[in-house]
């Protein structure tokens, strides 16, 4: 059973599984990925429900781009498609919306949803919705090292000063960081599909981060489902390097 004085401020999640969903149904991926949005859906509104503050998904990565025109057309048309039908319940549920990586790469489309649910949402104060999007672990890393060193280059900071470019500098200029999303560092992070790895998602932000993985296949992961994940984080005693007297 949940304990709801334990709840994670932030649950980061790989949404994997939907193209073998489809396969063993002899459908489409497009079939699948389509199912996965629905169950994205009822995990927003899950976590909304439980007082999480943050829910990142991974929805589509730097390395994503590999895949098909026909699979890669029909993701960014399921944002465009999410966005018209959950836009209004969303902000009527006080959730707001932030994008982690370069959207801007995206169809004229896609990039006009995205920045209608981002200005549509950006008073809200529940839940903040991040969705990763053409993001990748390594990329946000190297632009966060290029946006510091401009700053050396302009004066700004001292490179010899061995106090000046600590670790919560770097952090402040992630896609997570306080120049974008603000977003802590996630206590929780869930892969689906039985696949055990990170796959460039939140490379740094998960120095910490506990990480539980599920047999589901993402459109079959239930609010259900969810809740038993984030139980199990409850059960782990997280130390930080430490040792429990």
């Amino acid at each position: 059973m949940l304990n709801m004085e334990r709840i994670p401020r932030h649950v980061a999640v790989v949404m994997d599984g939907n193209g073998r969903w489809a396969t063993k149904r002899n459908l489409p991926k497009m079939a699948g990925h389509n199912a996965g949005m629905q169950a994205m859906k009822e995990i927003v509104k899950r976590s909304s429900t439980l007082g999480i503050e943050h829910l990142t998904v991974y929805a589509f990565s730097t390395e994503n781009w590999k895949r098909s025109v026909e699979e890669i057309s029909g993701i960014f048309s399921l944002i465009v498609v999410y966005v018209e039908k959950e836009l209004k319940e969303l902000h009527e549920n006080n959730v707001r919306v932030k994008v982690l990586g370069d959207y801007s790469m995206l169809p004229e489309k896609s990039v006009q949803s995205l920045e209608k649910a981002l200005k549509t949402t950006a008073g809200n104060t529940g839940l903040q919705f991040n969705i990763a999007l053409n993001y990748g672990g390594r990329d946000d890393i190297r632009r966060a090292v290029a946006d510091i060193a401009k700053l050396a280059k302009d004066g700004k900071i001292d490179p010899d000063d061995p106090e000046a470019i600590t670790e919560q500098l770097i952090s402040d200029y992630l896609w997570t960081g306080i120049h974008h999303a603000d977003v802590p560092d996630p206590e929780l992070i869930i892969r689906t599909s039985g696949e055990e790895r990170l796959s460039n998602f939140l490379l740094w932000q998960a120095a910490y981060s506990e990480f539980v993985f599920s047999d589901v296949l993402w459109p079959d992961f239930t609010p259900e489902e969810y809740e038993r994940c984030i139980e199990e984080y409850q059960g782990r005693d997280r130390r930080f390097g430490g040792r429990n007297k």
